[in-house]
Parts: structure tokens; C-alpha cells; sequence
């Protein structure tokens, strides 16, 4: 199927630009009008201001839409095709993720802290932090974040070659006499772009129902 990329930021640039077509069909960009009415896979990296055309075609051609951006509208929509929701796109985190998830609860009474850190310019919700707190019990307000270059590098020791992207997510659980802290670093652009070719791949060579799904539905059934 034909791969259809929303979006005009870094993201979606990257992806039109690394995606492989697997086939004569190219990875193409969203256009408002133009675009031949085909099931397709549609990818959407944008701010949100096209989900609703978005969300029609998908609807009409029954088009599975994969959504990467944290906080969508469609979160909590019902929708007439098949929806993918993803807080992160680089399947390691994402196992790890679905560790957190089936394991967390184990973890209850334990002092916890979970710190993130990304690039100063992401103003948008750290999914992937926000759904780890849920899975160790946390409020969204618990989450520690850092954006400060300086605090990056000497603190969490990011190489200053990454502080432009970089996504970091630090655990520490402590009782006292014991503390455990698992942490995690996704440097550069090429983790994004393979981990959502192997996404597009998964839904696009399975029958999928009119529904929402999380990506961990995915990792919990063997897809990835």
C-alpha cells in the first residue's frame, strides 16, 4: 500500500525522506486535494490542523492511520478505521515500555522518580514519560523534566553532539537500603525512522478492525 506522510515539521521530513517505499507505490506527502482515494497507510507527524481531512479519507478509502503525535484529538475519538497510537516509534523503548507495563504494579510503595529530557525546543507532551508514569503508578505532575543544555550535559551526561535530539527517561526506585535506576537514551534521527518503517509494515500486512489500538497491543501479540 501507499504510504502518505502528514505533516510539515522536522519529523515528517525526515520520514518522507527515510521511509522505504517496499514497492512501486513511493512514500508520498499529504496533499488537501489531489490525492488518488486508495487505502493507503497514513502517517500522520503533524500539529493536528489536517486530522479532520485526515481522518475523512482514512474513513472513506478504510485507510489504518498511525498517529505519532502525543495528545492527538483522536486519542479519545471514535473512529470508522483502523487507528494507531504511538508514543514512541523506536521499538527497544517501546519493549521496554511494555516491560514497565506488565511489571510496574510490583513496584507500588516504592519511593519513585522518573526524569526525562528531550531538545529545548520540545514544548509538546512527553508521551512516552507520561505513559511510563502510568505504568509505575505516577501522576503526569510527577514527572521531572529538563530542558536545560547545561543540565544535560553535566548532570545527565548527554554528549553535546546530541543535545540537539535526544530523548532521555531516568527510573530511580529506593527503600531506603536499596535503589534500582533503569535508564534509557535514544540519540539522532535514525531510530524514529526505521522503528516507524517496521510500524507501517505491521499494520499495513494485517487486516486490522475499526478501532483504536496502542502500539503495545502490537508488541504484546508478536507483530514487532
Amino acid at each position: 500500500m501507499k504510504v502518505i506522510v502528514v505533516g510539515a515539521g522536522k519529523l515528517a521530513t525526515e520520514l518522507l525522506g527515510a521511509l522505504p517505499s517496499g514497492g512501486a507505490d513511493p512514500v508520498v506527502p499529504w496533499v488537501t486535494d489531489g490525492l488518488p482515494a486508495q487505502k493507503s497507510v497514513v502517517v500522520h507527524a503533524g500539529s493536528g490542523r489536517e486530522l479532520q481531512a485526515v481522518s475523512a479519507f482514512c474513513a472513506s478509502t478504510q485507510s489504518p492511520l498511525v498517529e505519532l503525535s502525543t495528545g492527538s484529538a483522536l486519542e479519545q475519538a471514535t473512529v470508522g478505521f483502523p487507528l494507531v497510537l504511538c508514543p514512541n516509534t523506536n521499538l527497544l523503548m517501546l519493549k521496554f515500555m511494555a516491560m514497565l507495563e506488565r511489571c510496574g504494579h510490583m513496584f507500588c510503595g516504592y519511593r519513585i522518580g522518573l526524569t526525562e529530557s528531550h531538545q529545548a525546543p520540545k514544548s509538546s507532551v512527553p508521551g512516552t514519560a507520561v505513559s511510563m508514569a502510568q505504568a509505575l503508578g505516577l501522576k503526569a505532575d510527577d514527572i521531572h523534566s529538563v530542558r536545560d543544555a547545561e543540565v544535560q550535559q553535566r548532570v545527565l551526561k548527554i554528549p553535546p553532539e546530541h543535545l540537539a535530539r535526544h530523548a532521555y527517561h531516568q527510573v530511580v526506585m529506593e527503600d531506603g537500603a536499596c535503589s534500582v535506576k533503569l535508564e534509557t537514551r535514544v540519540y539522532g534521527e535514525a531510530p524514529y525512522a526505521a522503528g516507524v518503517a517496521q510500524i507501517v509494515a505491521a499494520v499495513g500486512e494485517r487486516p486490522l478492525e475499526n478501532r483504536r489500538y496502542s502500539i503495545m497491543e502490537f508488541i504484546d501479540n508478536g507483530w514487532l
